[in-house]
């Protein structure tokens, strides 16, 4: 008999899609609990007892030192390891938005120890200088991810961030994050072309919306999974537009499916 796998979202001051992140790992055949960061921190709330994490999307503490910067500090000083350790032992995380800043800003993503903590990759703010909110359309690309398995199809997601362009520190990182298949996501044209803005909605180079780590196990995305899980929240779903089930259920799915 299989067990049901566990996530849990973590929330500081200022995350503001916890319930949906954890409603979608509910949908998706997961159980899932929302945690306070300091709950982790005093112990009443153990990261060993989950098989998933979410770090999910908002404004952690307003983003006043940038993007993420904030929550980042404070899980790599409260937590030390146990977040290595976590995916060490096959944990998987997932990081939104504001939770995909905060995973590139701890290292965590990409997560190679050739380069300095956090300073392989940054999301920096929007070619536009203004908060991006639209749909978007996305090309899985070939990699271990296991919460994108699934390669050379399109998909939609909505964007809502000011701070989203994914910018490697150097030619070097660009290179290894595409010759070591890390690169999961990519902006595109609807018809699956190279896109400019407002389709890349930031500036992203080479339209790089979410990247994975070596073990696959490690995802994070600018665009919001948990805001697509049926087909009815697609603008265009009243002219037969959208997919059944939503783009964005697959990838909580696929995780599950990952530890059964």
């Amino acid at each position: 008999m299989s067990v049901t796998p566990k996530a849990l979202v973590l929330r500081a001051a200022g995350t503001n899609c916890d319930e949906e992140t954890a409603h979608a790992f509910e949908l998706a055949g997961a159980s899932s609990e929302v945690a306070h960061v300091n709950r982790l921190a005093d112990g009443s709330v153990k990261l060993g007892d989950y098989q998933m994490l979410a770090v999910p999307g908002g404004f952690s503490y307003g983003d006043d030192l940038g993007g993420g910067r904030i929550f980042a500090l404070e899980l790599e000083h409260r937590l030390g390891g146990e977040l290595k350790a976590f995916v060490d032992r096959g944990g998987l995380v997932i990081g939104i938005c504001n939770g995909f800043q905060v995973l590139v800003k701890t290292g965590i993503l990409p997560g190679d120890p050739k380069y300095p903590v956090g300073a392989a990759v940054t999301l920096a703010e929007n070619d536009s200088q203004k908060y991006e909110d639209r749909w978007v359309t996305m090309k899985v690309e070939k990699t271990a991810c296991a919460w994108l398995p699934e390669s050379d199809r399109l998909i939609e997601m909505p964007v809502a961030h000011g701070e989203g362009k994914f910018l490697p520190a150097s030619d070097e990182v660009l290179a290894d994050l595409k010759e070591n298949e890390r690169i999961v996501v990519r902006y595109v044209n609807p018809d699956g072309t190279e896109a400019s803005y407002p389709q890349n909605p930031n500036g992203a180079i080479e339209g790089i919306a979410g990247i994975t780590d070596h073990t696959g196990r490690v995802f994070g995305l600018m665009p919001h999974p948990e805001r697509y899980m049926f087909h009815r929240q697609h603008p265009r779903w009243t002219r037969g537009e959208g997919r059944d089930g939503g783009d964005g259920r697959p990838v909580f799915e696929n995780a599950v499916k990952h530890l059964s």
